[in-house]
């Protein structure tokens, strides 16, 4: 209260009267304090990062060329420092001998049985790397060997020594074919409402311009065939996003949506979500894995948005925070049990298929029953 209280005598106050009786020095300062700045935006130039508090008018034109000629004057000028201690060559210290190697005179010595030397003598180099391996030095074999030769009492490495810089051969994978959709036929068959053509992928098609991406979305406005669209890695953009938004307005055939490995910002993706509001057949939809982090004020924005649908049973996106990821979850785990609880019969009946508990849940209300006695129990 002592706080509003100070400020009432401020709400009278005109501002032209003030600014009017204010110098330069202080219109200056005002003008200072007044403009906006980013300084953490490393996109933005120097003069709009921090002021400019050079004060100082140039003193005159530089030349580089007599700038470098005066400096190299200067260093030719300046005369060399003497050496405090002059050298003379004399070698100071010990000469540095390097160490013999020193034989272990045991090792020397050691004589095996005449039986055991015969066996080394006449043994292969495959031979000597699995009594090598079986003595701890398995660093001879590979992995793959060495854990056979404990499994079987064969000799494995049948290469020996060659063995140790082989790495293992591991079977080739294939690539993975490219798209061979042929993206103008499709989009004439969308036009032209082709009933054989439910699902449209265009995965990693990289070449397609936006207009034609934008025309894919014109499309589908008036088309009651296609249930699958698909455009992982097609370097769409917030255009395209917004284009897709306005076609969820009219659509309704659309079940699944996949617009994942993009460049699409958070502005694309929340008219992406907010036209679910609008939509009531779409079940899928997922955004994931896009050019750059969505942020936290986005993320809220969707699960607010996901709560207040009914249809949606499946979203792909991997939530940074986890309030928003427990939204989502617990929308889609409500929308799934409506699913669940209502399904209508052919003859117009409701069955309802969760026990009550699941039924409060689902409907957000709570269920009353009154136990009748049948006519049994009356008599």
């Amino acid at each position: 209260m002592s706080f509003r209280k100070e400020m009432e005598k401020y709400r009278d106050v005109d501002e032209d009267e003030l600014l009017q009786k204010l110098s330069e020095e202080e219109l200056r300062r005002l003008e200072d304090e007044l403009e906006e700045l980013d300084p953490d935006n490393a996109l933005l130039p120097a003069g709009l990062r921090q002021r400019d508090q050079t004060k100082k008018a140039p003193t005159g034109t530089f030349h580089r060329d007599n700038l470098l000629a005066h400096l190299e004057k200067q260093a030719k000028e300046h005369p060399d420092r003497d050496d405090l201690v002059p050298y003379t060559g004399e070698k100071r210290g010990k000469p540095w001998i390097p160490k013999t190697k020193v034989v272990d005179p045991i090792l020397e010595d050691v004589t095996l049985e005449p039986e055991l030397e015969e066996a080394l003598a006449n043994a292969t180099d495959a031979e000597l790397c699995d009594i090598a391996a079986i003595l701890g030095m398995h660093t001879l074999m590979s992995n793959q060997q060495y854990y056979e030769a404990l499994a079987s009492s064969t000799i494995v490495n049948k290469q020996g020594l060659n063995s140790v810089i082989q790495c293992t051969q591991y079977k080739p994978v294939p690539d993975e074919q490219p798209n061979d959709t042929d993206v103008e036929e499709t989009l004439l068959r969308i036009k032209h409402n082709d009933p054989d053509l439910v699902e449209v992928n265009l995965n990693n098609i990289r070449n397609i311009p936006i207009a034609t991406l934008k025309a894919y979305a014109e499309a589908l406005k008036n088309n009651t065939v296609v249930e699958r669209l698909s455009i992982v890695g097609t370097r769409s953009n917030d255009p395209v996003a917004h284009a897709l938004a306005d076609m969820l307005h009219v659509n309704t055939a659309l079940r699944s949506l996949n617009v994942e490995s993009n460049f699409i910002t958070g502005a694309g993706i929340i008219a992406l979500v907010d036209a679910l509001q609008h939509n009531s057949t779409l079940q899928e939809l997922k955004i994931d894995n896009q050019s750059q982090p969505l942020g936290n004020k986005v993320e809220m924005e969707i699960a607010s948005m996901l709560e207040k649908n009914s249809t949606l049973l499946k979203f792909g996106y991997h939530f940074t925070q986890q309030g928003p990821r427990l939204r989502c979850s617990n929308a889609m785990m409500n929308n799934n049990d409506l699913v669940r609880v209502v399904r209508t019969d052919s003859d117009g009946a409701i069955t309802f298929t969760l026990s009550v508990p699941e039924l409060e849940r689902a409907f957000c209300k709570k269920f009353k029953f009154s136990s009748k006695p049948n006519k049994k129990e009356k008599a």
